[in-house]
């Protein structure tokens, strides 16, 4: 398991606001992740017009900031997390009102 320092995690949050431990329930695997830019997300949706797993893939690979490498490379891991990462992609949600 290649767990963060809380010195490490403190750093990414000053960096990056919004950071999350992804951590696997039947094993000891554990990644750690940033909210993607609009970029990140403009780059995932393009090369998910190809396979849809491309738009985890490309968030995994451009959020990552430590963990356990094996999660990106096992497909059994790395199908457990993409349903995670949808989460992680989520922003604020706005109530439209008409005036």
């Amino acid at each position: 398991m290649k767990k963060a320092t809380a010195e490490q995690i403190a750093e990414w949050k000053a960096q990056h606001l919004n950071v999350y431990a992804l951590k696997a329930k039947e094993s000891d695997k554990i990644c750690y992740l940033r909210k993607p830019t609009r970029q990140e997300l403009i780059y995932a949706t393009k090369a998910s017009e190809t396979d849809s797993l491309n738009f985890n893939a490309s968030i995994l690979k451009s959020c990552w900031l430590h963990g356990d490498e094996e999660i990106m490379t096992n497909d059994s891991l790395f199908l457990g997390i993409c349903p995670m990462l949808d989460e992680i992609c989520a922003f604020e949600k706005f109530e439209l009102e008409k005036l």
